[in-house]
């Protein structure tokens, strides 16, 4: 039998990169829907409506690869729509492929949320010691470390964009190094694989990314 995995993007479709990610977790011949929550909207429509500051800021690249800073409320607003849109696809299983925490939204129910595998699995890893955060904006950076806090843990912060270069990439690794993390994990749905790669160098602690985490929890769904 067939199954349908759903993706929405918290910006636009096509993200050939995520879908193609998440396929290669998926059982052999899984077919892949994605929709973006700010699908149908212009450049200049997305520019209209920038984030308020650090806690509604969220990162995302657009049709054509143009990052973007976006807003989170935006992205909450127009997210039941994209939802909706895979439910009548008829999906055995949709994820919402963002690292952020979200509020509940219209059709969530049973959808796959990347923060709480991440979050869970780093719980189980590190129950305490020192975790290293990689953010891609540094204004993220205070709200992201409280999200991660718990009693015996210390969260230390770095940033980088995802699109950047592999020498960005391993220059904030070493930044991170500096603080002795016991685990790191990389806090965006658009770090790659090639990201994690990048950091092995100077990082030699296990790496949580993201979308392989969530990747590998999906293929136990929908298997």
């Amino acid at each position: 039998m067939t199954r349908t995995l759903g993706i929405v993007t918290i910006g636009q479709a096509p993200r050939d990169d995520l879908a193609g990610l998440f396929a290669a977790h998926a059982p052999a011949g899984t077919k892949v829907i994605l929709r973006g929550a700010l699908d149908g909207l212009t450049d200049a429509e997305v520019d209209a409506v920038p984030p308020r500051d650090g806690a509604d800021t969220l990162y995302t690249s657009l049709r054509g690869g143009r990052d973007v800073k976006i807003s989170k409320q935006a992205v909450i607003d127009r997210s039941p729509a994209a939802l909706a849109g895979l439910r009548a696809d008829g999906c055995d299983a949709i994820v919402y492929a963002c690292t952020g925490e979200f509020p509940p939204m219209e059709g969530d129910e049973n959808v796959l949320f990347p923060s709480r595998v991440l979050a869970g699995i780093a719980h189980g890893l590190l129950p305490r010691g020192r975790l290293g955060l990689l953010v891609p904006f540094a204004e993220q950076g205070e709200k992201l470390a409280k999200k991660w806090a718990r009693p015996g843990l210390d969260v230390v912060v770095e940033a980088v964009v995802p699109s950047a270069s592999r020498q960005e990439v391993a220059a904030a690794a070493r930044r991170l190094g500096r603080h002795r993390p016991d685990l790191v994990a990389l806090d965006c749905m658009s770090y790659t694989p090639a990201t994690k790669d990048a950091m092995k160098a100077d990082l030699k602690v296990p790496i949580l990314l993201a979308i392989t985490a969530t990747g590998r929890v999906l293929s136990e769904m929908l298997d």
